[in-house]
């Protein structure tokens, strides 16, 4: 596939170029430039305008409920500190029903005393939390890709294992572009390849990860070679793309929401429920993360994947990458959370 891609590239630029000029902006190109004007949305008018705007939670959470969350949380961070990873916790507020929901493989007394009704949690909060049993774990795992590398592409330290998924671009102050990922991909120093270990991807820098650094995030910095302001879209692999116009928070309640990741490619139909969660898994615990239900949900190797909304143009906007999920329900680093953290602008296509 990759010399298939190659061979083409140059007609295929040249192609673009000229639906470009026609104003027909195809996106079926294969990567190997910025092969369409940007179209960044920034500051104000990214708010105004975003497609997602609109959105709110449908029902309004209690101050006791939101107090009960956080003081649940608090124990769920400290029980994972001091007990390990064996169990995995999710807990939010979910912004359609205004419930607390607690997702985790813990036994019935871990689980009990996590949501004791003691100081904030009142009897009535507590028991008001919805558990639902299921484990959640970190998604591991478009499979072969060339400069400038799109997001949503299969990453890998070694050809064929342990697959991730690129995120985004992104750039600092200086310019200097990176790829952003989930930080519980690949160690700080590692040099990533494309997923096919064809193409060195880049180099791992500032691992945020709960056991790692002691951070309350997974996201890292892969940098060293060329990124595009664009994300691979279909299917699994696909070599078409789409632009990235801008990025900002997500908004609970928007039901449109899109992945696009090695694993399960390109799907739409995600609702926000909160974005203020909180997910433990066997890398700790991270927190706050977007946490959404519906479509089909991201799977092992989405981990790193962008999650997003796009435009009645076909336009992306980006709100974060996958980390973690459980078929029912997933969690994603928030972008605003990204930006904070490594003071850097999205890159547009």
């Amino acid at each position: 596939m990759l010399g298939k891609k190659r061979t083409l590239a140059s007609t295929v630029v040249a192609a673009a170029l000229a639906l470009t000029v026609l104003g027909t902006g195809s996106a079926q190109a294969a990567p190997g430039g910025d092969k369409e004007p940007a179209r960044s949305i920034s500051g104000q008018a990214a708010k105004t305008v975003a497609p997602d705007r609109g959105a709110h939670a449908t029902v309004t959470a209690s101050a006791a409920a939101t107090a009960t969350l956080a003081a649940m949380q608090r124990r769920i961070a400290d029980y994972v500190a001091t007990h390990g990873t064996k169990y995995t916790f999710g807990s939010y507020l979910d912004g359609t029903t205004g419930k607390i929901v607690l997702e985790t493989d813990a036994p019935t007394d871990v689980v009990a005393a996590l949501t004791r009704p003691t100081g904030a949690m009142t009897a009535r909060t507590a028991s008001e939390v919805r558990v639902q049993r299921s484990g959640i774990a970190d998604l591991w795992h478009r499979r072969d890709d060339i400069q400038p590398y799109w997001g949503g592409g299969g990453i890998t330290q070694t050809a064929n294992t342990a697959w991730c998924s690129a995120g985004y671009a992104v750039q600092n102050g200086a310019g200097t572009r990176f790829s952003v990922t989930a930080g519980h991909c690949f160690a700080n120093g590692i040099n990533v390849l494309t997923e096919s270990g064809a193409n060195p991807y880049g180099t791992v820098s500032n691992r945020r990860l709960p056991t790692v650094s002691g951070h309350a995030q997974d996201m890292e910095l892969v940098g060293g070679r060329s990124y595009s302001g664009r994300i691979f879209t279909g299917g699994v692999t696909s070599t078409s793309s789409a632009p990235v116009v801008a990025a900002g928070t997500a908004y609970v309640g928007f039901a449109d929401y899109c992945h696009s990741g090695r694993t399960t490619g390109e799907h739409c139909g995600h609702t926000a429920t909160s974005i203020t969660g909180q997910v433990c898994t066997s890398t700790g615990c991270k927190s706050p993360v977007i946490v959404f239900t519906g479509g089909t949900q991201p799977a092992g190797g989405d981990s790193g994947s962008p999650f997003y909304v796009k435009d009645t143009s076909g336009g992306v906007w980006i709100r974060g990458n996958i980390i973690a999920g459980n078929g029912v329900t997933s969690y994603a680093e928030r972008w605003i959370d990204v930006q904070a953290a490594y003071g850097v602008s999205i890159v547009t296509g």
